[in-house]
């Protein structure tokens, strides 16, 4: 009986350190975070040649949730989930409180530098960095690449050893049982009791070659509370092994799953890379957008001014009897127009302005501003190819009119940084674009999928082999003698079978769609690359066209400045029209929306440029490093 309560005292604690176990699931979820973040690391030097800091944690700290939480402005939202994780409240079964609870890591002093209380502007340089940290696109992304490291993971442990423990405990009484009770043969019904109790340990394990063995070791306690109050242990091990000799046979078709798995893993470490490319550029686009958006405001609302000041002007002029009623009524209409405009430009920016705080995961209602130094500084950077002082304020004699005219072909004078000859940027393209080495990898992929599918056409022979040792013990052998494990006295066989290919219709079939697959890895790689050909002639092109259209409207500001003025004074002494004033006025608008417009899209195309060619290094802060050309210098 001592015996009985020490091993029913170890079946109890074993169950209760089970069930702490149970309870502690946020040690499971640390240990997947370790694994995949370690084989993020290990990927990001194997395919990328340098590592950088990973994670998925969301930061405790954001700058929406500061922005929603200034009491100066007062923003509404929805509930405690619109200010975080860290902020919802957790469900009564909920599994993980540290979760919830976490400090918060080095990355949440990036929104405390911020200072909230009044309107926030933000560079574009710090549109970068709070679309890294917050936008949820951006969390998405990371989050992909996370889940193929674990189902990498997954893989991986079908190679592993695989340990299991089982432990049992069964009581049994079986009531109004006839016994003898005495030396004279009688009889008495009487309750028999037993208990029952043990447990087993297994192995098993998959080979890279096929090869599967499982192994057990097992112990049964029988003990009987009634009568003899007998007492049995039984011991056992068991162990078997499958070989698979032809279909399913070799490292390769083996580890197929996780061969692919691995692949998977770059493949998303690439797609992260070019996203943070696209989404680099994109937020740069979107941002000289909103700013140009901006300065067609200031512009039309100096027309606007321009024209209010025209139409008292020819109030006056009227009145003195030098200009026409219908003159002071086009003045008029021309003005009421000019304030439509002006009236939509505000609009329309607060609108794009809005959109923009949206993909920085900002609120839509928060008090942001853009920095206007970023396209100020836009001539600046373009000071290269505008034209000189000299060549804006002077146009030069004009030949004769039948002098034979030669136009000279686009691309003439100093070329920007990034405008590359065609020749030497598709190579460039070809050797760095990630999308394009994925493409790659997918008909290596596929070539290997051909190669399995063939394998699976092949006939089934499996070698099976299986041992045992030992003895069971249950209630109706707890009378006999504890069993020990002696291998000389085991069982043992084996076994060889053949399947024969006499059926693969469904392996048939999908034989040949592999080669479909093939081929359509092919054409993807060759449509990226074709794409990816027609893209960077794209790019170069639409700089030689920006640069062309700044050159060009910055003569015609020049033009039209000069024209407004010259107006001007000739109306006022009695020697142009009002429609002259307000056409000249338009003109200057238009040349100015479509000089900032210009240095917009060469800018845009500079980076876009950068993009295609897969040379715009992006950090893990979202920061770029932009590509210097060889032998090419600002």
């Amino acid at each position: 009986m001592r015996r009985t309560a020490v091993l029913v005292s170890t079946l109890v604690s074993a169950l209760v350190l089970s069930e702490v176990g149970c309870s502690l699931p946020r040690a499971y979820r640390q240990q997947a975070d370790n694994v995949a973040y370690d084989i993020i690391t290990k990927k990001q030097a194997e395919s990328l040649g340098r590592t950088e800091p990973f994670t998925i944690e969301p930061p405790a700290e954001t700058l929406r949730r500061r922005l929603l939480l200034d009491p100066s402005k007062n923003l509404p939202f929805a509930g405690k989930a619109s200010l975080g994780t860290c902020e919802v409240e957790p469900i009564k079964q909920w599994p993980d409180d540290d979760y919830l609870t976490r400090p918060g890591d080095v990355e949440d002093t990036f929104a405390a530098s911020y200072t909230t209380g009044q309107s926030l502007q933000i560079a574009l340089v710090d549109a970068l960095q709070i679309s890294a940290h917050e936008s949820r696109d951006y969390q998405t992304r990371k989050e992909q690449v996370f889940q193929s490291a674990l189902q990498l993971d997954l893989e991986r442990n079908a190679f592993r050893r695989i340990w299991s423990g089982a432990l049992k405990g069964l009581y049994q009484a079986q009531l109004e049982q006839e016994v003898v009770v005495d030396k004279r043969g009688n009889t008495d019904l009487q309750t028999i009791s037993d208990l029952e109790y043990g447990g087993t340990t297994g192995l098993s394990q998959q080979f890279k070659n096929g090869l599967t063995f499982t192994g057990l070791v097992g112990l049964d306690l029988v003990s009987l509370l009634t009568q003899d109050k007998l007492f049995s242990r039984g011991v056992y091990a068991d162990a078997s092994i499958s070989v698979p000799l032809l279909r399913g046979a070799g490292e390769f078709v083996v580890t197929e799953p996780l061969t692919q798995a691995e692949r998977n893993v770059v493949y998303a470490l690439y797609q992260f890379e070019q996203f943070k490319h696209e989404f680099a550029v994109q937020l740069a686009t979107d941002y000289l957008g909103v700013l140009r958006q901006k300065d067609q405001v200031q512009n039309q609302e100096k027309n606007y001014q321009s024209l209010i000041t025209s139409t008292r002007r020819a109030r006056r002029l009227a009145d003195a009897g030098r200009l026409s009623e219908i003159q002071v009524d086009q003045s008029r209409q021309s003005e009421l127009s000019a304030r439509n405009r002006w009236v939509a430009a505000v609009e329309g920016y607060q609108r794009r302005l809005d959109a923009y705080k949206l993909t920085l995961g900002l609120p839509a209602d928060a008090d942001i501003e853009l920095d206007p130094a970023e396209l100020d500084s836009l001539a600046s950077r373009a000071r290269r190819i505008l034209p000189s002082e000299e060549e804006r304020g002077h146009d030069g004699p004009a030949p004769p009119a039948d002098e034979p005219i030669t136009l000279l072909p686009p691309g003439q004078g100093v070329s920007g940084l990034y405008e590359l000859k065609e020749a030497d940027a598709i190579p460039l393209a070809l050797e760095h674009r990630l999308d394009l080495r994925v493409a790659i990898g997918r008909v290596y992929d596929a070539q290997r999928g051909v190669a399995v599918a063939a394998d699976r056409l092949r006939a089934d022979l499996t070698l099976l082999g299986s041992g045992s040792t030992g003895q069971r013990r249950n209630l109706s052998s707890v009378a006999q003698a504890d069993a020990n494990l002696r291998p000389e006295e085991g069982s043992y066989s084996a076994l060889l079978t053949l399947d024969l290919p006499l059926e693969r219709t469904a392996e048939r079939n999908a034989y040949r769609m592999s080669f479909i697959g093939f081929e359509q890895a092919v054409r993807g790689l060759q449509q990226l690359e074709d794409e990816i050909k027609l893209a960077v002639r794209n790019r170069l092109s639409e700089l030689l066209e920006a640069r062309e259209t700044i050159q060009i409207q910055a003569l015609a500001v020049t033009v039209a400045q000069r024209r407004v003025n010259s107006t001007n004074l000739f109306l006022e002494a009695g020697r142009a029209e009002i429609r002259d004033v307000l056409e000249a006025q338009d003109s200057l608008v238009t040349a100015q929306n479509a000089l900032t417009a210009a240095l917009v899209s060469y800018r845009v195309g500079e980076l876009a440029v950068q993009r295609d060619l897969g040379l715009l290094d992006v950090d893990e802060r979202g920061l770029w490093r932009e590509y210097v050309p060889e032998n090419r210098t600002d």
